[in-house]
């Protein structure tokens, strides 16, 4: 939870301003111990403008700049995917302390460079992988912990969501597979910190990633159809170490679709959370569990869990616990879970996801690492 210690302030700039504004500077000003300092964008009129909107002191149009400040200590990146590895890479070259989101990088030898530099400069990262910080998440956690369904039989996740239904949704880096757009970034990424964090390493796994709108208009060249080649459906079934099988199917061109499940089979019960909310992937969740075959009925979420205070926009509450992590760690000199090693570890089944596509084939986790 948030940590209640009266240690002075961290320096913080902010880089990337469209998820920046919504969920970033939010949590960053309401956070106890964070004071936003500078903010970045590559257009320094709208640099300026943010700034003075939130009534942060200096507004630069580059990354350089942002790292020369004495009052920065730690940087948060908020950009499209292909920008993360270089801005990242700036960032802890300056010695500053990282909070990126997610996906980590475009691969995995990104991400482990980014990972080697933190540790080589001693300094603190943080990724935002915010479901393990959402109440009714926690609590699935505690009763896996507890062996509220036994040992385990399947898993299965369904996140599936309308927001790239629409085709005449403008074509951007999202449409691009080599800026790390697709489900794979924006969703899988998420699913495979939370299968690893929930159940363990991943053995193996198959993936057939496609692309159901293969074109998008594109409004700088007039409307222009041009090609989309990053995948907005994902079928992936992955062999946990254990032996368990887990099945991932993910999507961001279903109308209606049934939005986001986690449904957990043992031989002694079963647990399902799930959320129906297309508009919020934070608000709505809710946990269901049935024991030795009785009816599932909804599992009240403790209060120790509960946010203390929740916002229109339901990612800022589990954000403001990811920047308490990130703070604790800076304050014990060591990264905490969850770090650029989980980002790495994310990558990393992305990067077979994509191998095991190209292939038609099982790819083992062991072989690609």
């Amino acid at each position: 939870m948030v940590s209640s210690t009266q240690s002075p302030s961290i320096g913080v700039a902010i880089v990337g301003t469209g998820f920046g504004q919504k969920v970033h500077i939010p949590a960053f000003q309401v956070y106890h111990r964070t004071q936003i300092v500078a903010v970045y964008h590559r257009d320094l009129d709208k640099a300026r403008q943010i700034a003075q909107t939130h009534q942060i002191p200096h507004a630069c149009s580059t990354l350089e700049e942002i790292v020369a400040l004495p009052d920065v200590q730690g940087v948060s990146i908020s950009t499209p995917p292909f920008l993360h590895y270089p801005m990242a890479k700036t960032v802890l070259n300056a010695g500053k302390h990282l909070l990126l989101e997610k996906p980590t990088t475009l691969n995995v030898a990104e991400a482990q460079e980014l990972q080697d530099l933190a540790i080589a400069n001693g300094l603190v990262t943080t990724m935002n992988f915010e479901f393990r910080y959402v109440p009714v998440w926690m609590r699935l956690a505690e009763l896996l912990q507890e062996g509220y369904v036994g040992k385990l039989r399947l898993i299965k996740v369904d996140c599936l969501v309308p927001g790239r239904s629409d085709a005449s949704r403008p074509w951007n880096w999202y449409a691009r597979k080599d800026q790390g757009g697709g489900v794979m970034g924006a969703i899988a990424s998420h699913v495979f910190d939370y299968i690893a964090w929930l159940f363990g390493p991943v053995k193996r796994l198959s993936a057939r990633l496609c692309v159901s709108i293969p074109e998008r208009p594109d409004p700088a060249s007039g409307g222009q159809l041009k090609p989309v080649d990053a995948d907005d459906t994902s079928l992936i079934t992955l062999e946990l170490e254990d032996g368990t099988p887990c099945q991932l199917n993910l999507s961001a061109t279903t109308y209606q679709g049934r939005g986001h499940w986690l449904e957990v089979y043992g031989d002694r019960g079963t647990l399902v959370l799930g959320s129906r909310n297309l508009k919020d992937y934070v608000h709505g969740f809710q946990l269901w569990g049935s024991q030795q075959g009785e009816p599932l009925t909804e599992l009240e979420i403790p209060e120790r869990l509960v946010f203390p205070r929740t916002w229109e926009d339901g990612r800022v509450a589990p954000f403001i616990r990811i920047v308490d992590r990130w703070v604790q760690g800076i304050d014990q000199g060591k990264s905490l879970v969850p770090s650029l090693q989980e980002g790495v570890y994310s990558q990393l089944l992305m990067d077979l996801a994509h191998q095991s596509d190209q292939r038609g084939a099982w790819v083992d986790v062991a072989s690609g690492s």
